[in-house]
């Protein structure tokens, strides 16, 4: 299991994880085969791996761990059958010999991780975690839960909205307006969190922070109502919308260079983003 160890190894330096939230998520190594395949050579990244993205990476011999951005084992099974489509990719990657890890909420904590790069599109500024991770490992000091983003120079909504579109490569996103910013004031402080604002049943993330706007990805009717209630701007931009851009921009050139400096095997390992993978809502 080489390969996968050497994947393993340079993804804990990325996305380390005792920075997952450990007590509702499932990250790591999820699916390791017995008989893995012979001479992989290609590590795969997906945000969701579905039986549409598992067909594109299966058809790559070559492909030996797929990187689920998702835990695509979530709950626990009973049984292994192939008419559970959950189970069935399981199965699936077994058989053909392909390990699958899962960093999820490591990578969203993480230095540098999917939240970061989230900032990193609304302009200059300062940024902090909203809730920082405890006794962080080192090179992650600055690691956490969400981000608290502060602008150099406050911008307009408007500005703010072209800007997170640009970044995420988006023709549309979906806003709520409070009455400040309907008026004209600026906005100098945005709290951010990939994906979900509500990472599990009962844990949110931003409502409890106070900002003049609120980046995500999805966040039910009544926060968003919370959200205007406190004068708060919200931005989303469906789920995964926030989450994918990461793997292609930082994720796959980092991971590269981290198997490429492994000295254990002088073997080089190249890394794809599919081409399949996208979220499954879009506004027509």
């Amino acid at each position: 299991m080489a390969f996968f160890s050497r994947v393993i190894r340079a993804m804990e330096k990325i996305s380390p994880i005792s920075l997952a939230e450990h007590s509702w998520d499932n990250v790591g190594k999820l699916i390791e085969p017995p008989y893995p395949r012979q001479f992989p050579s290609r590590v795969f990244l997906t945000i969701d791996l579905t039986p549409s993205v598992l067909e594109e990476a299966l058809a790559d011999n070559r492909i030996g761990v797929i990187i689920a951005y998702h835990p695509p084992i979530f709950r626990p099974f009973n049984r292994l059958n192939l008419d559970n489509v959950k189970q069935t990719i399981i199965l699936k990657c077994v058989a053909q010999g392909v390990g699958v890890y899962s960093p999820h909420t490591a990578v969203d904590s993480c230095v540098d991780g999917v939240n970061d790069w989230l900032a990193k599109g609304l302009g200059a500024g300062t940024i902090k975690p909203i809730t920082p991770a405890q006794n962080p490992p080192e090179g992650h000091e600055e690691a956490g839960t969400g981000r608290m983003f502060t602008l150099e120079k406050p911008a307009s909504l408007s500005t703010i909205i072209e800007r997170v579109k640009q970044h995420l490569k988006l023709q549309h996103i979906r806003a709520a307006t409070a009455n400040k910013h309907s008026s004209g004031e600026l906005i100098s402080t945005i709290g951010i969190c990939a994906g979900s604002e509500r990472y599990s049943i009962g844990s949110s993330v931003l409502l409890p922070a106070t900002a003049d706007l609120y980046f995500t990805g999805e966040m039910s009717h009544h926060d968003v109502l919370a959200a205007l209630a406190k004068d708060t701007s919200v931005i989303l931009c469906e789920h995964s919308n926030t989450e994918r851009g990461y793997l292609s921009e930082v994720l796959k050139p980092k991971l590269e260079q981290l198997l490429k400096e492994d000295k254990e095997d002088k073997e080089e390992i190249d890394v794809v983003v599919s081409k399949v993978d996208k979220d499954p809502l879009e506004i027509i």
